[in-house]
């Protein structure tokens, strides 16, 4: 099977990367997200885990994947994938309430980009949270950088990340 990409964007920054599937390390992973492109939702930067975006999505996958190609310590341009369910991410003290697009769904699925070193997966209240990494960042992960840098700064509010088909 030919390689496949996704780009990935801070859609009102206008910032985007691209990022090869790992359809040989996350098969199942990679086909759930290909087969419900394009994605995208409100940016979020990670509180715990440092150097991450990421968006908070409905459940798109027929049936969820396994963990397969798991990590706790991201690097730079590994994008991963989490499923949580509606009580997990329910707490205000994560930043989200009961305003948040995600509130009252039975599953979340997170899909995150890693943009720099030292990320570290655990969770104060519930310990080791395990994402499935299903692809890397092959262009553009230095502007994405600043970008998320800004976006930490400045403020995540009316950004948009996205994850389309191609490169």
């Amino acid at each position: 099977m030919a390689d496949r990409y996704v780009t990935v964007a801070l859609d009102k920054r206008g910032v985007r990367c691209t990022a090869k599937l790992l359809a040989d390390k996350a098969p199942l992973t990679c086909a759930a997200v290909w087969d419900a492109l394009p994605l995208a939702g409100d940016v979020y930067h990670a509180k715990y885990a440092r150097n991450e975006i990421y968006a908070l999505l409905p459940a798109f996958a027929e049936q969820e994947p396994p963990l397969e190609n798991p990590t706790v310590t991201p690097i730079p341009g590994d994008l991963c994938y989490f499923t949580f369910s509606d009580v997990q991410l329910g707490t205000a003290s994560y930043g989200y309430g009961e305003q948040a697009a995600h509130h009252g769904r039975r599953t979340v699925v997170d899909l995150a980009l890693f943009y720099e070193r030292n990320n570290l997966l655990i969770n104060g209240d519930t310990g080791w949270v395990p994402g499935i990494v299903w692809g890397t960042v092959v262009e553009g992960l230095d502007l994405m950088a600043e970008a998320c840098q800004d976006l930490w700064r400045a403020g995540a509010l009316g950004e948009t990340l996205s994850f389309r088909r191609g490169g």
